[in-house]
């Protein structure tokens, strides 16, 4: 969402961190120059974001998200990918808008532990979904032999395939299903920011490992706690972050050693939950703010 800030560049041609606005800058990058996209929006949930309201109608919030989703469109190579997630009441809306632009492959669940799901009146939400898309069904990067799982069969002995000769143990390895059993990234962690919806490295590395290749290009337009970019670089691909919290910026500043004019301290790791969910009240505040300055 859109805040008065002049951009900053950091890195090189291998690991580039903007500090800016996600639309702004998406619209700086050169057409079908992205191999893989991954996508975290705001949610428009009313969390506070050091000091960052993140609270705008649904109209407004819809009509911003879509043209950043116009934009990815833009940048992503003819064969690339793109992964969106975003809250189960979002998605929805996201989906219809996705299927006018790209082939929908995938529709994940990501399945996460229970604690610290309190709902009362209704079923609490244990997952958040996710998108996987592309521009062209017939030609994607998808690297199934990177990301195969142990299949659980329950046998306490290996199963023979009898039709070769000689017999063979059955490969018992596959390619994920969509649903993914990740756990969230817990204050213990040693991969644990002080970042309120950070996500867990294990769930970027399957994205990252399945879609993309050695030297490719990787987006993450709303990086928050970097670990797309810390991943990618690990993974040995070429990674641009875009965010526009100066504190989140540090954080991939230090995951991922970019050089940059702030010290070894103002770098340092902080752990320790700063971010809040907002009041009814407080939310509306924050919707009255955001309306007076357009």
């Amino acid at each position: 969402m859109k805040a008065e800030c002049e951009p900053q560049y950091f890195g090189d041609e291998s690991k580039k961190i903007i500090h800016g606005d996600a639309l702004t800058e998406l619209k700086k990058l050169p057409s079908e120059s992205i191999d893989l996209i991954f996508a975290d929006p705001p949610y428009n949930i009313g969390k506070d974001f050091d000091g960052m309201v993140e609270s705008w109608d649904e109209t407004s919030f819809l009509a911003w998200l879509y043209e950043c989703i116009d934009e990815c469109h833009r940048v992503l190579k003819k064969h690339g990918t793109m992964y969106i997630m975003n809250s189960t009441e979002n998605m929805p809306y996201i989906d219809l808008k996705c299927r006018t632009l790209f082939t929908i492959k995938s529709r994940i669940v990501w399945s996460y532990d229970s604690s610290g799901v309190q709902a009362k009146k209704y079923f609490g939400s244990m997952y958040e979904p996710i998108l996987m898309m592309v521009k062209n069904p017939k030609s994607y990067t998808f690297n199934r032999d990177a990301i195969l799982v142990e299949t659980t069969t329950g046998a306490k002995r290996a199963l023979i395939d009898y039709r070769k000769n000689p017999p063979q143990p059955y490969n018992q390895k596959k390619v994920p299903g969509n649903v993914w059993s990740f756990p969230r990234v817990r204050y213990l962690m040693d991969e644990y920011e002080n970042h309120p919806t950070q996500k867990p490295s294990a769930l970027l590395k399957r994205i990252i490992l399945a879609s993309s290749n050695p030297s490719d290009t990787v987006l993450d337009p709303f990086a928050g706690s970097f670990t797309t970019g810390a991943v990618a670089a690990a993974s040995g691909r070429k990674f641009i972050g875009i965010e526009l919290n100066n504190e989140y910026v540090k954080m991939g500043l230090r995951r991922l050693s970019v050089t940059s004019h702030y010290s070894e301290n103002e770098l340092a790791k902080v752990k320790k939950r700063k971010t809040q969910n907002l009041s009814k009240k407080q939310r509306n505040v924050g919707i009255n703010a955001l309306s007076s300055e357009k």
